[in-house]
Formats: structure tokens, C-alpha cells, sequence
């Protein structure tokens, strides 16, 4: 017998799930639940930003109930030593605002600046993730923030996972034939992170 993908034990897992529900419930309406987070199963697309001065990871993704998740976009915006900090925050704001426009994000996912000692670099990063912030909030929409620790808990089961083992769950969740950049597969992890976790308020 051939060997599951991660990918197919989780999409199994789903619909398992959900089915019995439905039976239990015997509402058909639940057949679309997944019960493992007790909700809905998200639908529209997302963009995840994992930001960093020089090397932002931008991914836009799509989400359809009852199939995988599809990637419509990935990049790593690199920006060279040689380029001031200013230059940096404008292309990252104007890189994030075409995105979200070309493919028409319902949702932005931003992952959370861990803790760091050095005040100057504190400030670095902040201001980064305050020119991905911006570009989304001008367009009228709001940003959902999570820790790294979360997101690697959503996505790998484990919330001091590797960036090897966010890379390849990553990997593996989409079908992807190689592993992406790390700050891609970061920003991959952050939407997937809000896909499975994301509430819409009552």
C-alpha cells in the first residue's frame, strides 16, 4: 500500500471528522465544519507577510472548502545593503499594496516580531512591519497578528519547531515540488496559521 502524504492524512482527517459530525448532528450543514478547531472552514484568499528590512517573505493564498490550499504568489522581497532604510519601507509597502490588490485579499496575516535585546534592531524590524501594516490599512482592511510560536503550533504541532520543519510542513500542506525560501515558507505558515484559527465574530 502506498504511503500517505502529510498532505492527504490532513485533508482525510478533515473530511473524517467533519462527516461524523454531520451523522451525530445529522445536520448537513455541519458536513462542512472542521471539527478539529470547531469551525467553518475559511474561504477567500490570504496574504501572509513575515517582515524583515531586507528580505520580507510575501505569500498570497487560496482557500476553498472541501480542497488544499492554493498558492497563488510567493516572493521574498530583497533589498540590497547599498539601499537606505527609507527606500526599503517604500518598496515593502508598495510591493505589499499590489499584491493585495492584484489577487483581491480578503485577509492580511502578519507575523509577530519576536523579542530581541538590541534596541536598534527592535526598531528595524518594527518599522518594517509598520510598512507592511500600512499598505494594508490603507486599503481599508485589518491586520491579523500572530506570534511565531502560534503559528509554528498551527502548522507543524509544534511551536519551537525548526525553520526546516516550517519549511517542509509547508512543503508538504501545498504539494510543493521543492521547499520555498525560509521567509516565504514563513509567510506561507502565518496564512495558514489564520486559515485554521480565524473566528469571524459573532
Amino acid at each position: 500500500m502506498a504511503r500517505k502524504s502529510s498532505r492527504q492524512l490532513w485533508a482525510n482527517f478533515i473530511n473524517n471528522e467533519a462527516d461524523a459530525t454531520a451523522k451525530r448532528k445529522g445536520n448537513k450543514e455541519t458536513a462542512r465544519t472542521d471539527s478539529r478547531f470547531n469551525r467553518v472552514p475559511y474561504e477567500g484568499v490570504i496574504i501572509g507577510i513575515d517582515p524583515s528590512l531586507r528580505a520580507t517573505g510575501l505569500a498570497v493564498l487560496e482557500f476553498q472548502a472541501g480542497k488544499p490550499p492554493k498558492l497563488l504568489a510567493s516572493e521574498t522581497i530583497s533589498i540590497p545593503p547599498t539601499q537606505s532604510m527609507a527606500t526599503c519601507l517604500g518598496r515593502i509597502f508598495i510591493r505589499v499594496s499590489e499584491a493585495m490588490k492584484k489577487y483581491k485579499v480578503r485577509h492580511a496575516a502578519v507575523e509577530q516580531t519576536i523579542y530581541v535585546q538590541n534596541f536598534q534592531t527592535a526598531q528595524i524590524l518594527g518599522s518594517a512591519r509598520g510598512a507592511a501594516m500600512a499598505a494594508v490599512s490603507v486599503l481599508d482592511m485589518e491586520v491579523f497578528e500572530y506570534p511565531p510560536l502560534r503559528v509554528k503550533q498551527a502548522v507543524v504541532g509544534y511551536g519551537r519547531a525548526s525553520k526546516e520543519q516550517v519549511a517542509g510542513m509547508v512543503q508538504s500542506i501545498l504539494g510543493l515540488t521543492a521547499a520555498l525560501p525560509d521567509d516565504e515558507s514563513d509567510a506561507i505558515a502565518t496564512a495558514l496559521c489564520h486559515a485554521y484559527t480565524y473566528r469571524p465574530q459573532e
